[in-house]
């Protein structure tokens, strides 16, 4: 233990009470549909046997990243909104353990989505053969594992910082950036390792987004007939969506050196992609999509009959 420091408080949002109430409110709403959103997915997933394709295997493995990358953040923020901005010094780094984890793991989980599109556009024929089970698990355990790599080395290397002098963690929740503004030693290797790994991990996975991307693009351009590019870009819609939405805030808050670190800015970056974006995932992956909409009704329906309603 390189510290000097018990525990550390998260100086939150905002200092006001009425402010606090209304994010309060506006969080735990946020959280349920996160909850009920990403939760219903699963299920509706897993009951409606029509939907146990390799897309929606990772669709799956999504909510509960995105269910469980919500959770590892809200829950503690909402209790700070109503009480103490304590958080224990193991309590900070295994937050910031699984933040790491859960957030690396998406990124890789939506380059293994893009590489199952690229294949259901640019080689349907071949795509049942190619997009086996077993390529499957391997296509989602890797996210997992590498990103645990990821995420041991990066708390490893972070809790042999010193704190010396102050306690107070300028976010609202245990964050790297204001870990390391807060450290009473030269951080400047630890910051190095940091971008290093953050920034393969991004780039990695967005070259191999791009480089399906580009490829479906080229298929699509190919296709003849107005209703046939449309059907193909309907598949990837989506997709497209949350992985521009979830990168833009990412490469926004972390590419960049620790003294263009910002309080508010970032604050603001960190509440749309921890809070915001694990809401919108399963809305925009449900509401455009017709199986899952006709899937949940033959659900409803099951319910009802099993009910007997």
């Amino acid at each position: 233990n390189n510290t000097n420091v018990p525990d550390f408080i998260l100086t939150g949002l905002s200092d006001s009470e009425e402010v606090q109430m209304a994010l309060f409110t506006l969080f735990l709403l946020i959280y349920l549909i996160t909850m009920l959103g990403n939760v219903g997915m699963i299920l509706i997933i897993r009951l409606d046997l029509q939907l146990h394709t390799p897309m929606y295997f990772f669709l799956t493995h999504l909510s509960f990243i995105d269910f469980s990358y919500s959770t590892v953040i809200t829950p503690k923020t909402l209790a700070n909104l109503l009480t103490s901005n304590y958080i224990s010094f193991m309590g900070c780094f295994a937050q910031m353990f699984f933040f790491v984890f859960l957030g690396a793991a998406e990124c890789f989980l939506l380059s293994s989505m893009a590489y199952d599109r690229y294949v259901a556009i640019c080689s349907p024929l071949h795509y049942p053969v190619i997009m086996s089970k077993r390529l499957c698990r391997a296509l989602v355990t890797g996210p997992y594992v590498i990103s645990f790599i990821n995420s041991f080395v990066n708390v490893v290397w972070m809790s042999r910082l010193h704190f010396c002098d102050s306690n107070v963690v300028r976010h609202f929740f245990c964050d790297t950036s204001p870990i390391l503004a807060l450290s009473c030693t030269d951080t400047y290797d630890i910051e190095i390792m940091i971008y290093i790994l953050a920034g393969s991990t991004l780039m990695v996975s967005l070259i191999t987004i791009s480089a399906s991307y580009v490829s479906i693009l080229s298929t699509i351009l190919k296709i003849n007939s107005t209703s046939g590019k449309q059907k193909a870009l309907s598949t990837c819609a989506s997709h497209l969506l949350g992985v521009t939405i979830f990168y833009g805030t990412m490469i926004f808050t972390y590419l960049k050196p620790r003294k263009s670190y910002s309080l508010g800015r970032d604050q603001v970056a960190s509440v749309f992609y921890t809070i915001v974006i694990p809401m919108l995932n399963p809305l925009i992956y449900s509401l455009r999509n017709k199986e899952v909409k006709n899937a949940l009704i033959r659900v409803m329906q099951r319910i009802w009959y099993f009910l007997g309603l």
